[in-house]
């Protein structure tokens, strides 16, 4: 059995090497670095493939994130709701920004947003709201978008783990994650389900107006060279990270697919199993049955049940088979978000989850004989 990765970043570079290596030597010998021909055209291909009319690349997911907030115009001390469960990059933004973070609970069996607790929270300060699509599925947007046209408020995605995932929503509609809201955002880290080899990001809206301001915002307020009409950022894509996500992107729906299979394979193993829970699929199709756009598994999470979750990491680590635990600490418990504000009994599920979760390996390279190694050491050690 080949060594279990993660992320297999190397065994799924061998399918587009040639193709990599080519481009990359191209734009080292026109050295056209940063908004060249590769950045114009991944940024055609991903709208068109969003079904966007804009796609602004950026320097990271994080800079998406807070540059999306800029372009809305957004002022300190208004309120942004956002997911107690998640990467910090979310909640860091609205700390920059001088805005107000108002955490709220999540689901217990889809990790994301918990609607309820959005409507509990939202006070004649809240601008605007940051659903994350976490691990891989969008959060529930046919309320979300109900909630923000009732009050008025912006709709920011955080993309950064459902790229080229869908939404499917009551009304029979079909959206891609991301496209839903007023504005979202999204993240190459090279671990991502479509990343690249260093940093790189992107945002998308519908919204003309908006994707002119943000335009401006990335490349430092500038509409003209050496004139400045908004308050800006040092924030594009390198040309050659748009090279590589050109590569990878007509294999993205393949790579999604692929993780979807691994996830059923999963899932089918640990079915019936007392105290793991799999991952819940909120369009209600099912991972052993069918393959499905809906959830594109970023991570495959378990809930551990019977207070075993930490050792059985370490177990799994002395067995060879790396894991993860996101998220160890809610938000509101870290030191940098701490606030008087927030209440325990306001976060039951997030400090359930904290103690639960635990991610397996999740990649478009997994094969079958690494799949059941990984499941047998779960259940084994899970049940005695």
């Amino acid at each position: 059995m080949k060594k279990i990765q993660m992320v297999d970043l190397k065994g799924q570079y061998e399918g587009i090497k040639t193709e990599v290596n080519e481009s990359i030597a191209e734009i080292l010998d026109s050295s056209a670095f940063i908004n060249g021909p590769h950045v114009q055209a991944f940024q055609n291909e991903l709208q068109e493939y969003l079904g966007v009319k804009h796609v602004i690349p950026c320097a990271n997911g994080t800079d998406a994130l807070q540059i999306c907030m800029m372009g809305l115009g957004l002022k300190p001390g208004d309120e942004v709701i956002t997911a107690d469960f998640t990467f910090a990059a979310t909640v860091e933004v609205i700390g920059l920004l001088q805005l107000t973070p108002v955490l709220v609970d999540v689901e217990p069996d889809t990790f994301n947003i918990d609607v309820k607790a959005i409507e509990n929270a939202i006070t004649p300060k809240t601008k605007a709201i940051v659903p994350v699509h976490l691990f891989g599925q969008c959060a529930n947007m046919d309320e979300i978008m109900d909630f923000a046209q009732k009050h008025d408020l912006y709709v920011v995605e955080d993309n950064a783990q459902a790229i080229g995932g869908s939404y499917f929503s009551k009304d029979g509609s079909k959206q891609k994650a991301g496209t839903i809201g007023h504005v979202g955002a999204t993240s190459f880290f090279p671990s991502k389900n479509l990343g690249c080899y260093g940093d790189g990001g992107a945002i998308f809206t519908n919204d003309d107006d908006l994707a002119h301001i943000i335009r401006g915002i990335v490349n430092h307020g500038m509409y003209k060279r050496y004139y400045h009409d908004v308050v800006g950022v040092n924030s594009r894509l390198d040309s050659i990270q748009a090279a590589v996500l050109r590569a990878k992107l007509p294999k993205l729906d393949f790579y999604n697919q692929k993780r979807w299979e691994a996830a059923s394979k999963y899932s089918k193993a640990f079915k019936g199993q007392e105290h793991i829970v799999v991952p819940k699929i909120s369009c209600g199709c099912d991972t052993d049955k069918s393959l499905c756009d809906c959830h594109v598994f970023h991570q495959y999470t378990l809930r551990i049940t019977n207070g075993k979750r930490d050792e059985l990491v370490q177990h799994l680590n002395d067995n060879d088979v790396p894991c993860g635990v996101y998220y160890p600490v809610p938000l509101h418990k870290q030191k940098a978000y701490v606030d008087d504000r927030y209440n325990e009994d306001d976060f039951p599920v997030t400090n359930q989850l904290v103690n639960e979760v635990i991610s397996l390996p999740m990649h478009t390279e997994l094969d079958d004989e690494q799949i059941e190694y990984i499941t047998s050491l779960v259940i084994d050690f899970v049940n005695k």
